[in-house]
Parts: C-alpha cells; structure tokens; sequence
C-alpha cells in the first residue's frame, strides 16, 4: 500500500514530531539539540510546525530568519549530514509523493546553505 504524501498541518506534525524525537536521541547531533533548546522543546517543535506548514503547505503561518539561532552551534559537515539521514529517513518512513520529496530536497538546500554560512561566519570570526 503506498504512503500518503504530506497535505495538511497534522502530516507537518507527524513528520516534525517523529524527525526531533530521533533526533534527541541521537548520539552525534542530540547532545547539541538538546543543549541549545534545554526545556523549550514544545516552543521549539510549534516554530518547526510553522515553518515546514509555510514551505511546504504554502500556509503563511511562520515568519522570522531560521538562519540566526544556528549561527554559532559547534556543528560540521558530519553533524549536517546526520541531520539530513534522519531527515531522509523519516520521510521516507511515513510519506511519499511530490510534497515529500520537496520536503527532502528543501531540507538537504537547508543543510548545506547553513553549514556555507556557519562556515564562512567562522572563518570571517578568524580573519579579525
């Protein structure tokens, strides 16, 4: 039987639930989840709602920069390619169809637009 693609606010939950609950868990990229967010996973868990239902759904619901809270994590490419497995994964488990895809192709252009970015951020940090 074929996996449902993701269409609505609940899929978006499904998806991010399942996504932060394998990623606490995780020994590389965990520790610095769960450091970075201590006890405001809730919060964290209703902005990630917001921003996959406005990227995916086209429901304007997140706005803000997703880019500024990562900006100084102590993350490497290994750390962005773990979080891309388990993204990977996740989908892959639940869903299937165009949005699903999309939402595997936005988050791997995410990855590697954050760690360019934390990179060259640490690098301008040496030069000064």
């Amino acid at each position: 039987m074929p996996l449902p693609d993701i269409t609505t606010l609940d899929d978006i939950k499904l998806l991010v639930n399942t996504f932060y609950d394998k990623v606490q868990k995780d020994d590389l990229i965990g520790p610095i989840f769960n450091q970075k967010i201590g006890h405001r996973w809730d919060e964290h868990l209703e902005k990630m709602y917001r921003f996959w239902q406005t990227i995916l759904l086209e429901v304007h619901s997140y706005s803000g920069s997703p880019f500024p809270p990562h900006k100084h994590l102590p993350v490497e490419k290994e750390h962005f390619n773990r979080w891309m497995e388990i993204f990977t994964d996740t989908v892959n488990t639940s869903f299937e169809g165009t949005i699903a895809d999309e939402a595997k192709l936005r988050a791997k252009n995410m990855a590697e637009m954050f760690h360019y970015k934390i990179e060259y951020f640490r690098n301008e940090g040496r030069k000064i």
